[in-house]
């Protein structure tokens, strides 16, 4: 797949208990933009945070070590991201989600 250098950079954060049909919201969100053939997808498991609700997230705390903050980085064409933001819109329902249009230096596999 060529990407063009002009492309979207969609980044998702929820927390890592979020679900979808019983299985991790962040994984389903990886394994639909790949269905749909999207460039590429990253989860980051982040080590401490907080979102709107100001609750703290961090490795730290034993009672909050399994809802650590996860995000994911979605890249493609901006009509490629467009085409998954319906399912993003229906599965996202607390959270962050953002855009940002990016230049593209590599993408390559070998």
């Amino acid at each position: 797949m060529k990407l063009p250098e002009q492309a979207v950079l969609l980044r998702i954060f929820i927390g890592e208990s979020d679900k979808k049909d019983g299985k991790p919201l962040y994984e389903q969100i990886v394994l639909k933009a790949r269905d749909m053939n999207l460039a590429g997808a990253t989860v980051i498991r982040g080590i401490l945070g907080f979102g709107a609700d100001s609750r703290l997230h961090s490795s730290k705390l034993l009672e909050l070590s399994q809802d650590l903050p996860m995000v994911i980085e979605v890249v493609d064409t901006k009509e490629n991201i467009d085409r998954l933001m319906p399912f993003i819109d229906e599965n996202v329902t607390e959270g962050l989600v953002t855009l940002e249009d990016i230049r593209v230096i590599k993408y390559r596999h070998s």
